[in-house]
């Protein structure tokens, strides 16, 4: 070995024992050379193409941090049995996912600084790229629990035909044919303390309540109603709403519904929805509760942003066929529908929720149930950080 390899070696390994500096940690060498501009490239550079790039950069780096998060979630998930104290862990993640995802509906306000008419000096050097391609995008929808059955078809084809590349398909199999955090909290849902007969029987508690609501609130004034036209409508409203908590009540409707797609969870799975959100105040449902609330929160954002994506695509270019090949704006404005939302149940729980004075009372052996909270490693985080702080 000859001296100038020798102390090429060494200055190599002195490299990598010295601490790296802020633009080596973040590759940013690499990072920011990746704004090629196409319209530069013609010779006829369009000083906006630069912030059409920069954004959707920035939105692809965001989903990267999204799938992370979900991936995390869904991990944390698929354990033979769930730590209820991992919950506070989801929590924070799917809050994170949240925040991530109002940026990303507020970025829209800085594309939007663009006008159509810059958009179209350099629309024509996007070719057929289109953001119906982006890979993550796509891994985000199924790894949720997008059904492949609710996709709205892209130029009456399949959306997986527009990738080529082996390892993207792949991914999008694996995203597919893996458990979704849909089918996950499906699961999680179905094992909700209080719903079997042995525990609390809620079901059976709940639909006496139902009944006795229905009939105090509707049919016991219509009954004694002398007006003929009150009669008429209280009568008329009592029949509707027992017809809507019909729907929840017998097995084989909410199976139909399901099949129709206005369904996502199976009826325990609703059941358990449908406890927790009655029961929230209770020490072991405040965390479940509020993961339900942001898996709500997840699909509204992603709602939102479909929608600010569309009045965009409108803004800048009208009717005129999308860069991809789709109809644009008329294709995106019907991914704006209940079938993309994904925890559709959720949404709809409160159609069949009752008032506090009609839900039905815990058993004093299920209110010790909803009061342990603490688990093992709750418990554990407890005592040691009680133990710091003494220290």
């Amino acid at each position: 070995m000859d001296k100038m390899q020798s102390d090429r070696m060494a200055e190599e390994d002195s490299n990598k024992d010295r601490p790296k500096l802020y633009g080596e940690y973040l590759e940013l060498s690499g990072l920011l050379k990746c704004q090629t501009m196409t319209s530069a490239e013609a010779g006829k550079p369009v000083h906006d193409e630069h912030l059409f790039i920069i954004t959707h950069q920035a939105y692809e780096l965001w989903f990267k941090q999204i799938l992370f998060e979900l991936d995390s979630v869904r991990d944390i998930f698929t354990a033979p049995v769930l730590d209820e104290g991992k919950t506070r862990h989801i929590n924070n993640q799917l809050g994170r996912i949240t925040l991530i995802l109002k940026l990303l509906v507020d970025q829209f306000l800085i594309l939007e600084t663009m006008t159509p008419l810059d958009f179209l000096e350099f629309r024509t050097h996007l070719a057929t790229a289109s953001g119906f391609q982006s890979l993550q995008f796509r891994l985000i929808e199924n790894k949720l629990g997008l059904k492949e059955e609710s996709r709205v078809k892209y130029n009456q084809q399949h959306y997986m035909k527009v990738f080529n590349d082996p390892e993207n398909i792949e991914q999008l199999q694996d995203s597919i044919t893996s458990p979704s955090l849909l089918t996950l909290v499906e699961r999680w849902l179905e094992r909700t303390p209080g719903l079997a007969k042995s525990e609390f029987h809620f079901w059976e508690r709940y639909q006496n309540a139902v009944t006795r609501w229905l009939e105090d609130q509707w049919l016991q004034p219509a009954t004694e109603e002398s007006d003929p036209q009150v009669k008429e409508t209280l009568m008329a409203e009592y029949q509707k709403q027992k017809d809507s908590f019909d729907t929840v009540f017998d097995p084989e409707k909410h199976q139909k519904a399901m099949e129709r797609g206005e369904r996502r969870l199976s009826h325990k799975a609703f059941q358990g929805a449908l406890m927790i959100s009655l029961y929230r105040d209770e020490s072991r449902f405040n965390q479940p509760f509020h993961l339900l609330t942001l898996l709500v929160d997840i699909d509204s954002l992603m709602t939102k942003w479909r929608y600010n994506h569309v009045m965009m695509v409108q803004r800048m270019i009208g009717s005129k066929v999308g860069t991809g090949g789709s109809s644009g704006y008329h294709y995106l404005r019907s991914t704006i529908s209940d079938r993309y939302k994904i925890f559709l149940d959720l949404f709809n729980l409160s159609t069949f929720l009752i008032p506090r004075d009609y839900i039905p009372p815990l058993t004093s052996t299920m209110k010790r149930t909803l009061s342990s909270v603490l688990s093992d490693d709750c418990i554990e985080d407890e005592v040691r950080t009680r133990k710091e702080y003494s220290t």
